[in-house]
């Protein structure tokens, strides 16, 4: 595969990242790639969704699926670019769904221009493909939590798996929220690196 010629040297040596991740399976060099942009991508969701929460899980999910398709970059743009579109896309979707599941049927709503729309939402079932696609992730995600240490898992289950919020999390674990989210954050960390050790399974 030839090199873009227009590749600024940053974009090269991601490049050269990204040959390494895929060539050799360098942990190193996705933990890099990671580095490098995690912070950015953070910044990006969270302009787009303005919550840090959403934000935090949506940058999990946008390494998690560049990681997986990282097969599929090609050096003719930036991969910085690349991530960034998956990112945003990703969230576009979230929002996508959000407001699927927010917004009465009938219910009209003001969109960005002020003027009044109202939206033809499908029944909230999902058809067999996604139920297909939900299930696998869902799996997924199991085989990775099950690696996580107890209080960690247990964090990730209740977050993810049952959909709590922080608040509930803390009443039902007893634990200030400040902990909750500490320790959650932390949780994640460890998930940015068993999704890096597993992104040929995602």
């Amino acid at each position: 595969m030839e090199v873009g010629q227009n590749l600024s040297e940053k974009a090269l040596y991601d490049y050269n990242l990204v040959r390494r991740a895929l060539d050799t399976a360098d942990q190193k060099a996705y933990a890099e790639l990671m580095e490098r942009y995690r912070d950015s991508v953070y910044f990006m969701l969270l302009k787009m969704i303005n919550n840090k929460d959403d934000a935090d899980d949506l940058t999990i999910e946008a390494f998690g699926k560049a990681f997986h398709r990282l097969h599929q970059y090609t050096p003719t743009y930036a991969f910085s670019t690349w991530l960034f579109k998956i990112a945003s896309n990703n969230c576009i979707d979230f929002i996508r769904k959000k407001k699927t599941n927010t917004f009465s049927l009938d219910k009209p709503f003001e969109n960005d221009e002020g003027g009044e729309m109202s939206i033809d939402v499908k029944a909230d079932v999902l058809d067999p493909e996604e139920k297909v696609m939900k299930k696998e992730k869902i799996k997924l995600m199991r085989d990775v939590v099950d690696k996580l240490k107890p209080r960690y898992r247990n964090l990730i289950e209740l977050r993810y798996f049952d959909e709590l919020s922080y608040e509930e999390i803390s009443d039902k674990l007893e634990l200030p929220i400040g902990t909750v989210k500490a320790q959650l954050f932390r949780a994640r960390e460890f998930l940015y690196n068993f999704l890096k050790d597993t992104q040929g399974r995602i």
